[in-house]
Parts: structure tokens; C-alpha cells; sequence
């Protein structure tokens, strides 16, 4: 798959929250976005969803334009911010209705996923009595379980213990061979370092210079 954004801005008021942004994503490929806080890298994940359209510019998905072609990537997993569940089911409750909504996924999917996160699918306990890092590992996982071919994750990191960190990164790595596209934040430099092929740096929601640490992506 290919994602192409061509000069892309989005006002709101009178602040452009993203400016004049041209870059081309590919299928096998994982690229990482950097920059401080409020730089705009959650408003381009949403850019590239098809969660925010353009005040000029646009987006295609192997050319379909974003909003008027089509409303959504098709095939698109995101954890965007904090997931949000609901916290009167269980965890494997969760990703059970989730998964109805595009029957995509199967029970075994489910259950592969969550065993490999270390979540326990047949435990009673509620997602209302989940850890941070259980919630996210659930928001990690309904990005993934229904073999989305784009995958974007905001700070996917956050506060996963070291065993979850390394099972991340494997499970990226496979799927980056799977030729699945992936988009991802995080603080944490050694996590772009290991994991993205390409890595680019928004400051006030402009596409920054290219660095030793980071590079403007150039269409291939």
C-alpha cells in the first residue's frame, strides 16, 4: 500500500496545526515520527487516517483521496492517545465486539494476541480493573488482530514492562516483513533507532530539515 500527502494544511482558527506536509509512505516499511510535545505528530497520525481533512493539500491511499473517494484507509488498525474501553467487560470481551464489527478477526486471533501479550483471555477480570499497561496492551492489540495492512501507533511504548517492550518490537519487526505499512510515535529514541527505517521531525507542525537523527522522507 501507498500513502501520499501532497502539500497538506490544516487550520484551525487561525493556527495552522499542520503546514504544507509532502511525504510518501510505503507498504514494508516502518517510519517513526518525532518531535516535542504539541509539534503535531498525534494530528499527523490523524492526518493519515482520514481522522482530520485537509484545509489544502490531501491525502491518497494507492490513489484514493482521503474524503472524497473514500472516508478511511481501508484495512487500517490505530491506537491513537489512550485506548478506551469498556470497563464492565473483560479484556477478551473487549476484542470480541470489536472484531464482529468487521468479522476479520477470530476468536483464535484473539486469543494468539493476547497470549502473546501476556493477557490472560480467559481471566473474569474487567478492564475497569486493568493496569495502564494492560489497557495499552489491548490497544495494541485491536490494531493488529484483524491483519491490518496499515498500522499506526501513537507512543505504542507507554508504560509496557521490558518483556512487553521486547515482544512489541518483535511483533513489528514481523509484520514490517509481512510488508504491513507502519507509522509510529514514541519519546523513546532507541525505539526509532531499532525499529524505523526511515525517521522524520515535525516542529510546529512543520516537516523539519533533515538531521543526523532524522530525515524528510523522499518518495521512493
Amino acid at each position: 500500500m501507498k500513502i501520499e500527502v501532497t502539500n497538506f494544511t490544516k487550520t484551525i482558527g487561525k493556527t495552522n496545526v499542520l503546514e504544507n506536509i509532502s511525504v510518501t509512505l510505503n507498504s514494508g516499511h516502518i517510519y517513526g515520527v518525532v518531535g516535542k510535545n504539541g509539534s503535531g505528530k498525534t494530528m499527523f497520525l490523524r492526518m493519515i487516517s482520514g481522522l482530520i481533512l485537509p484545509t489544502e493539500g490531501q491525502v491518497q491511499i494507492d490513489g484514493k483521496v482521503l474524503g472524497k473517494h473514500i472516508s478511511f484507509p481501508d484495512h487500517l488498525g490505530i491506537l491513537l492517545e489512550k485506548p478506551s474501553f469498556l470497563g464492565h467487560l473483560t479484556g477478551y470481551e473487549n476484542l470480541k465486539m470489536l472484531a464482529k464489527i468487521r468479522n476479520d478477526a477470530s476468536d483464535e486471533d484473539i486469543q494468539s494476541y493476547m497470549n502473546l501479550f501476556d493477557l490472560d483471555w480467559q481471566s473474569k477480570k474487567k478492564v475497569k480493573q486493568y493496569s495502564l499497561g494492560m489497557k495499552q496492551k489491548l490497544g495494541i492489540i485491536q490494531a493488529m488482530m484483524e491483519n491490518q495492512q496499515i498500522i499506526i501507533l501513537d507512543e505504542p511504548f507507554n508504560a509496557l514492562d521490558e518483556a512487553s517492550v521486547e515482544t512489541l518490537r518483535q511483533v513489528l519487526r514481523k509484520l514490517k516483513a509481512e510488508k504491513r505499512l507502519i507509522v509510529m510515535t514514541s519519546h523513546n529514541k532507541e525505539d526509532i533507532q531499532l525499529l524505523c527505517d526511515y525517521t522524520f521531525t515535525l516542529s510546529s507542525g512543520k516537516m523539519m530539515s533533515p538531521t543526523n537523527e532524522s530525515a524528510v522522507l523522499i518518495a521512493e
